[in-house]
């Protein structure tokens, strides 16, 4: 009952039919419903076929261990999981299809058991783990397919399979070498697909001479070394040698150009060199596909000596990056070919007319080159033309007539200097991507590029376009992924007109002279990632609004006229934005008021850590709905005091840039958190208190700025733990004392800490006192040694302390010695400050040494949180049993009375004195 459109789970009463034998019920649409286990009591099943059933579910053991089942057929369906844990040892089994199923797990040994299994396709699921050694034992094997899982470890010896003619084990992770035993006794094998794996070693050249191969697919692993010449390369049958995307090297043997049968050849991205005459492929006469790119081959032609015709006709043709000189003029002939790529060579002539009647071009790519020519409209008008890329040349003319059904343009980086034409919209009716970036386009932006409904990019950065950007551009937004005007000379404000269900990702306009503010609608596209309206002329508060966008990974405002403050989005109800920004650039504005404590904690992607920040390692890009091209993104930071281009913005890639402000107060500790950050720029604002200590977690920074502040306090030693650390500014502020030394903070100069006049030590000219760290030219003494000549002696720093000793011991000695002088100077000192502090609108804290009697009434308040330690000690020759408490306490200015504060604790031993002593804190009130 197959292909009869059935739907439903199967009725239990087909339970009733044992004796069936095979089962046929391969698409049908028995959806959300799994393989009932009844099946298993089948004795006589012989075929189970259920492929393309939208079957789910678990699928049952037992099934495999039925006798005489021999043909089992499951696969396309997606949602069916299971794992294979064993075989009978005498069973019936021949062809196993599991394909496109979620089986997964790893394979039993006892597949070796199936002697009769000569049918096996296991691609497109999850196995993992090694491929069993005892397959070895499956002599009737002839089509084998396990592709596209994550099988490990070498490829097992198949060489009792003499029957095999197909072998796929491609899209794994297989790794270890092959050599020519593997493959010597298998006379039949027809295809050999090994790619994408990560098998090393040698090629065996023998594998070029195999009998019966035609197909020999080894791209996308490690291979290395030369490639040795074939001796018997004429009397191979390979229609198909992919060898691409190793490490291969040495030139190109001649052999390879000997395999008259070839059809399909590709050498492309490995190590190659030397010199080539193009003219070699002559001999290859079947050859359609041809791609050598990616060397360091450089390919010669000399046309002079060739006739055109006695050139295979090819379909495919790529030299990329082959040092190509000229043209191959051969290629005027090829009335087949319909791909053309001749990018990144050294082709410095006009782009030949014969070119253009290529009837059934439809990938044409000459970017990268040379070419000086001016284009004219006839010239672009090849009927078949899909692709055209013509970009980074010195081309010059106008672009009046282009391929008519062209889905990707690109002829940026050229020298036009025309006006767009006013009527092009009209020439891209199924262009998806557009671009005529950096050229001397000038005018304004055509109102006909609105009629251009299927672009998904459009680029005409860097050029001179003038006027405002039409209305009808903003609302095409739903369509459009790329919307990228920078570095024009647009003006005007940007129109309210963002649709809903908006579908931009790249929103670029940095560099124009747009006014007004940030447009409202343009919280409907949810999919933004990139918004850059950097070098404006925007007044606007800080764009709350767009909060809301959690797709959001690069947010810059940079050199407009944003005012207010940053945290005014705190008023807001709703959660907090933006859990994936990565690089926020709100430099040269007028941003005032504190920076929020919380701005930076919501910013996710950046308190990953380094683990898990590689592991999503990746490039902003845009890619095009059906996935035949992308656009990658651009944006200009600022990062060691350089404004760098990111022409790729990895995923991993994190800054935050608020210089040239007005905010103030002090740098909250909450920037500690984020553990990915690479750059940090808060210079010329007004900010003040310490560098937080926190900084000192910022492991991945490279880049730390904090210049012309007025920050205070010491430098945190923690930062000598940075050892990314390239680029650190700290000039123009209030910072005081040593600067700390070790790793990378011996690699900064003079110019990381100027005008600080407090600050000393190495590299600065101002030394140190001896008190503080010395600077790192200052030779260490030996651990227990000391100088014993005159010159080893700091005799300023001796007489220094021995005047302060004196000072100290005549002041200090009385209070000592005579108790009068230490009340009278406790009750001085207590009055000085009641009087004082509260002018200054300040309290201060008071801590008592105090010795108390066993029956001492020291009063409620001070007595609550003090406990008998129970110690008997003895002091100044008199044994008694007492309690010793520091009583912390709080001035009460208003009741002129000291509170008793929580930090009273006992001391299981008398202080230094017995009698009270008085230490103050001060503290705001």
């Amino acid at each position: 009952m197959s292909n009869c459109s059935l739907s439903g789970p199967l009725h239990s009463s087909f339970q009733k039919l044992q004796s069936l034998s095979v089962i046929l019920l391969h698409n049908n649409n028995f959806s959300a419903t799994p393989v009932p286990e009844f099946f298993a009591n089948f004795r006589n099943l012989t075929s189970l076929r259920l492929s393309s059933c939208g079957l789910n579910g678990q699928f049952p053991e037992k099934i495999f261990q039925v006798p005489t089942l021999q043909t089992l057929d499951l696969s396309d369906n997606k949602q069916l999981s299971g794992t294979v844990q064993g075989f009978h040892s005498n069973g019936s089994l021949r062809s196993l299809v599991l394909s496109r199923t979620n089986f997964s797990g790893t394979l039993p040994d006892s597949i070796g058991n199936l002697k009769m299994l000569s049918r096996i396709d296991l691609s497109n699921c999850s196995f993992l783990g090694s491929i069993p050694s005892s397959m070895a034992n499956l002599v009737q094997l002839f089509y084998l397919d396990m592709s596209s899982n994550s099988f490990t470890g070498p490829i097992p010896s198949l060489n009792m399979a003499k029957k095999l003619t197909q072998i796929n084990i491609s899209h794994n992770n297989l790794t270890g070498q092959i050599n020519s035993t593997h493959w010597k006794d298998l006379t039949k094998v027809v295809n050999l697909d090994l790619r994408f794996n990560s098998l090393n070693g040698s090629i065996p050249v023998s594998l070029f001479s195999h009998p019966s191969l035609r197909n020999l697919q080894l791209s996308n692993n490690q291979f290395s070394g030369l490639l040795n010449e074939s001796s018997n390369s004429s009397s191979s049958v390979l229609h198909t040698l992919d060898l691409s995307s190793n490490k291969l090297k040495g030139p190109i043997p001649m052999s390879v150009f000997e395999l008259q049968g070839l059809k399909f050849l590709s050498l492309s991205s490995n190590n190659f060199d030397g010199s080539m005459q193009l003219n070699e492929i002559k001999q290859l006469t079947n050859l359609s596909n041809l791609d050598l790119s990616y060397n360091n081959l450089s390919i010669e032609y000399n046309g002079t000596n060739s006739s055109s015709s006695s050139f295979p006709q090819m379909a495919t043709l790529k030299l990329v990056s082959c040092k190509l000189k000229t043209f191959p003029d051969f290629l005027k002939n090829q009335s087949k070919l319909t791909i053309l790529d001749l990018s990144n060579n050294h082709i410095k002539q006009g782009v030949p007319n014969w070119i253009w009647k290529l009837s059934n071009l439809h990938y044409l790519n000459l970017s990268y080159n040379y070419l000086v020519m001016t284009l004219e409209g006839p010239l672009l008008s090849l009927s078949s033309l899909s692709v055209l890329d013509l970009h980074s040349n010195q081309l010059e003319g106008k672009l009046s007539d282009l391929p008519p059904v062209a889905t990707y343009l690109d002829f940026s980086m050229n020298n036009f200097k025309s006006a767009i034409p006013a009527s092009i919209g009209k020439s891209l009716n199924f262009t998806y991507f557009f671009s005529v970036s950096s050229n001397k386009f000038h005018g304004d932006i055509p109102q006909s590029l609105c009629n251009a409904t299927n672009l998904q990019v459009l680029n005409l950065s860097n050029n001179t376009l003038n006027g405002t950007i039409p209305p009808c551009l903003i609302e095409m937004s739903k369509t459009l992924g790329v919307l990228d005007v920078r570095r024009n000379k647009l003006s005007g404000n940007i129109s309210d007109t963002f649709p809903y269900h908006c579908g931009l990702q790249t929103l670029n306009l940095n560099g124009n002279r747009l006014e007004g503010v940030v447009p409202r609608s343009l919280v409907n596209c949810t999919n933004l990632e990139v918004f850059d309206i950097g070098n404006n002329e925007i007044s606007d508060v800080f764009p709350c609004h767009l909060r809301s966008i959690s797709k959001l990974r690069v947010l810059i405002l940079r050199s407009n006229k944003f005012y207010g403050p940053i945290n005014s989005c705190r008023r807001s109800r709703s959660k907090f934005f933006w859990p994936i920004l990565q690089i926020v650039d709100l430099a040269s504005n007028e941003f005032t008021g504190k920076l929020p404590r919380k701005f930076f904690s919501t910013w996710k992607a950046m308190l990953d850590e380094e683990d898990k920040v590689q592991s999503m390692l990746n490039y902003l890009q845009f890619s095009s709905h059906n996935g035949q091209f992308y656009y990658q993104d651009r944006i200009t930071v600022t990062s060691k005091g350089l404004d760098i281009e990111l022409v790729k913005i990895l995923t991993i890639f994190t800054a935050i840039d608020i210089s040239a402000n007005k905010l103030e107060g002090p740098i909250p500790e909450t920037i500690g958190e984020l553990k990915s950050l690479y750059v940090l720029n808060l210079s010329n604002n007004a900010l003040t208190g310490k560098i937080p200590l926190s900084l000192g977690t910022l492991s991945r920074l490279e880049s730390l700025d904090l210049s012309s502040n007025n920050i205070t306090g010491e430098i945190p030693m923690q930062l000598v733990g940075l050892t990314f650390l390239a680029a650190l500014n700290l000039s123009f502020n209030q910072l005081v004392g040593p600067i700390p030394q070790g790793k990378q903070f011996g690699t900064f100069s003079n110019y990381s800490y100027m005008h600080n006049k407090e600050l000393c030590g190495f590299p600065l000219t101002t030394h140190c006192t001896s008190d503080e760290a010395p600077p790192p030219s200052a030779t260490p003494k030996s651990k227990g040694t000391s100088s014993t000549t005159l010159i080893g002696f700091d005799w300023q720093f001796i007489l220094t302390g021995l005047g302060f000793g004196v000072g100290a011991a005549v002041v200090v000695a009385p209070l000592t010695f005579w108790e009068k002088g230490r009340k009278w100077h406790d009750d001085c000192i207590n009055k000085i400050l009641l009087v004082i502090f509260p002018m200054l609108g300040l309290s201060y804290r008071g801590c008592y040494n105090t010795k108390v009697e066993e029956d001492e009434d020291i009063g409620d308040e001070n007595t609550k949180d003090c406990e008998d330690n129970g110690d008997e000690d003895e002091m100044e020759g008199e044994a008694f049993r007492g309690r010793y408490c520091v009583f912390c306490s709080k001035l009460d200015i208003s009741r002129k009375r000291v509170i008793h504060g929580p930090q009273c604790t006992c001391h299981n031993s008398p202080p230094i004195s017995a009698s009270s002593s008085t230490f103050f804190i001060v503290t705001s009130s």
